[in-house]
């Protein structure tokens, strides 16, 4: 009996130990970086600690995207003209191991694709090329490869920031809760796009529906609720946060709301936008002062209250993310080598440093095994 409980404790012990681990996937800018592609850490969502389990090689892999089954990864390579154009790569990933090696790679008929994401089935990608104002539409292969773009869709116009807005800059492509809907960010054209999805085929309908976003802001990323009758926008250029409420593709204006000085407001190089887990806060961050914004949802209205804005303690930050606990807030910082780990207080929604760091080189996108 005795050996029988021992057993069972430690069982229970390793079970628990592996419930506080996750594994943290970073995307990198590999040019004139240290980095050599993309990392996988083991992070301890009791501690704050994380420890490096592998790196794959990949050019640029500035951002990632996961399968629903945790089997697959798909990173963008952000190339531009000089070397052959923007591609695609599909990883398979041993999530028990922290393992990923390629399968494949596809052009994405583009230049410096930012952006890509997966379809709730997992059966369709979508990756946006900032410099050409595009995006790409790809089949997923039973392998987890990729086909050849099934679709590639050019936007036209432009916004009033001459410097900025010269042109379209697709920044991010956002499928709504329910599978039914692409959102598509155009930072150059100051407007956000909504196509109908079919799932089952992996098409887009031709009905796009689009939303002006207030001129000059630069939409770029964007977050939706969990019921996804909120979507959360934050302009690039100016800073702001905009909420709306979304109806099947429509998008309705509630607020506008400011985290930083109005001498930072433009331009702001705003960067990533995200709830937490329990819907009841949101942060963005500025990479004009290098800060992070907290703001209070209210979750019947879905507007925001801004609570705080403190520094990253790094330079140029990037992507962030909330560990699955909701206790930790990591920062990937481009130009500082490393992603900062803040404490989380879930009941304020306030952020401390830890004094933890992740050291990788030009860190720009930060994602979790499921």
């Amino acid at each position: 009996m005795r050996l029988f409980l021992t057993t069972i404790a430690c069982i229970t012990m390793s079970v628990l130990l592996e419930a506080q681990n996750s594994k943290l996937i970073v995307g990198t800018y590999t040019t004139n970086s240290k980095s050599k592609g993309i990392y996988v850490f083991d992070f301890n969502s009791k501690t704050g600690k994380a420890s490096l389990i592998s790196t794959v090689a990949a050019a640029d892999p500035s951002f990632l995207a996961l399968s629903p089954d945790n089997r697959f990864l798909y990173a963008v390579n952000e190339l531009g003209e000089d070397k052959g154009g923007g591609t695609i790569s599909a990883f398979s990933f041993n999530s028990s191991k922290g393992q990923l090696k390629l399968i494949n790679q596809q052009p994405t008929h583009g230049n410096h694709p930012c952006y890509v994401s997966i379809d709730k089935k997992g059966k369709t990608v979508f990756a946006g090329n900032y410099s050409s104002g595009n995006f790409s539409v790809f089949r997923v292969n039973a392998n987890g490869g990729l086909a050849p773009a099934s679709l590639t869709v050019k936007h036209t116009g432009s916004g009033p920031v001459k410097d900025r807005q010269e042109a379209p800059h697709v920044h991010s492509t956002v499928l709504t809760p329910d599978n039914r809907w692409l959102l598509v960010a155009d930072l150059g054209t100051d407007k956000i796009s909504a196509y109908p999805f079919d799932a089952a085929t992996g098409t887009l309908t031709e009905k796009v529906l689009e939303t002006a976003v207030p001129a000059g802001a630069g939409p770029r990323h964007m977050t939706f609720n969990k019921t996804g009758s909120r979507l959360y926008a934050v302009g690039e250029l100016n800073g702001a946060v905009l909420v709306y409420e979304h109806r099947q593709g429509t998008l309705l204006l509630l607020q506008t709301i400011h985290s930083l000085p109005e001498d930072k407001q433009s331009p702001a190089n705003s960067a990533d936008i995200h709830i937490s887990p329990d819907g009841n806060f949101l942060y963005t961050t500025h990479r004009i002062n290098n800060t992070i914004a907290a703001f209070a949802v209210d979750v019947k209205s879905g507007r925001l209250t801004h609570i705080e804005t403190v520094p990253t303690n790094g330079h140029i930050p990037r992507n962030f993310t909330i560990d699955p606990s909701g206790n930790f807030l990591l920062v990937a910082h481009q130009d500082s080598d490393n992603i900062v780990v803040f404490k989380r207080d879930k009941k304020t929604g306030k952020l401390t440093d830890t004094g933890g760091r992740i050291e990788a080189g030009k860190p720009v996108c930060l994602i979790w095994s499921k």
